[in-house]
């Protein structure tokens, strides 16, 4: 029975990092596994570095969660699944603890984090075709049908995120296929596929991407490595203990903390770049949880940019750009120059993607 889980083992690839339990005042507490602090890697450097003793996390802004693990929680489109399956079950997913959350998503999260004891929900891998799963999804989202979410879920991969998604595995890897939601155009896929080739032309590092029957838009898994290994992945929200709502991250954080991670000028570039080019892309949905960081062998690196569309719901950046959430060219001279950028490298950065957009 999932109430009784009061704590969950943190694995990596078979390998116990530590144990996550539930503290006092609903607040997680974590420790590392001896044997990991011999050898392993601290999986969120800010927030649990490589030490012995017992962190305790707080109650904000995860409700007694530590960023790193909320990471392999689902979000949006993937928490709605899950709850709607538990409910039928007579479970309020909503008054799990973040232990027992966690044991839902057992190994079937993104990244190379697993959980155990794993609680299986839901149903098997859907055999159901692209366009199957699509109408299924947008009957599920609209309440028009109540049954399905157990197909969809296991499809899913316990994936964030507001718009339907899959799991898709053939000869050439492994892929996250986006479907369209109730409020999206009927384009959707395909606007997404052009957003990234405008990234790339930018200057953007994105994983490589497709559009299957000429309509959904898939990105190939930068979680897999080419050997089909799982990669440890933290989003900025993770690593911050940034919450996406109310969003108050700001890209100076952003930058230090690539910088401080990767130790790579290249990698501060980069995350620059992206910036500007969410910025005159008009994507506004540059939340915490949409910049993430890879680490192999213990060493930190950025992970390839998602999630770029012309998202302009909010009326503003998600993440402000120099506290500000409609920016000037100025306020991001400003954010590139406080982390050791020229305002020369940041005025050219700023043309070469203003170039690539001045269609857009």
């Amino acid at each position: 029975m999932i109430k009784n889980i009061l704590s969950v083992i943190v694995l990596f690839h078979g390998r116990k990092v530590g144990t996550l339990s539930m503290g006092n005042h609903s607040c997680c507490q974590f420790e590392y596994d001896r044997a990991w602090l011999r050898d392993g890697f601290s999986i969120s450097p800010l927030q649990l570095p490589l030490k012995t003793g017992l962190f305790s996390a707080q109650w904000q802004p995860f409700k007694g969660n530590f960023g790193i693990f909320e990471d392999s929680l689902p979000g949006g489109y993937g928490e709605f699944l899950l709850s709607k399956v538990l409910r039928r079950e007579g479970i309020d997913y909503y008054g799990l603890t973040p232990v027992q959350r966690l044991s839902l998503v057992g190994n079937s999260g993104m990244g190379a984090l697993c959980y155990v004891p794993e609680t299986v929900v839901g149903g098997n891998p859907s055999s159901l075709s692209l366009d199957e799963m699509q109408t299924l999804a947008l009957e599920v989202l609209s309440e028009k049908k109540d049954t399905g979410s157990e197909l969809l879920l296991a499809g899913s991969g316990n994936s964030g995120g507001v718009r339907p998604k899959c799991i898709y595995n053939d000869e050439t890897g492994h892929w996250l296929v986006k479907f369209r939601h109730i409020f999206d155009p009927t384009d959707i896929g395909q606007q997404e596929y052009h957003y990234n080739e405008l990234a790339q032309q930018a200057g953007i590092v994105v994983p490589e991407f497709r559009l299957i029957d000429g309509k959904y838009f898939a990105t190939r898994r930068f979680d897999i490595d080419k050997q089909g290994n799982r990669l440890h992945v933290a989003t900025a929200s993770g690593l911050l203990n940034e919450p996406l709502t109310p969003p108050k991250m700001d890209y100076h954080s952003l930058l230090q903390l690539t910088g401080y991670l990767t130790q790579s000028p290249e990698a501060v570039e980069q995350q620059f770049r992206r910036m500007v080019f969410n910025h005159y892309a008009r994507n506004f949905d540059d939340h915490a949880r949409n910049f993430s960081f890879l680490c192999r062998d213990g060493r930190w690196e950025l992970a390839p940019a998602y999630d770029l569309t012309n998202d302009q719901t909010l009326g503003e950046h998600a993440t402000t750009i120099n506290f500000k959430g409609l920016p000037t060219d100025e306020d991001m001279i400003v954010v590139g120059t406080n982390t050791k950028m020229t305002r020369l490298r940041c005025q050219q950065i700023i043309d070469e993607v203003k170039v690539i957009l001045k269609d857009l």
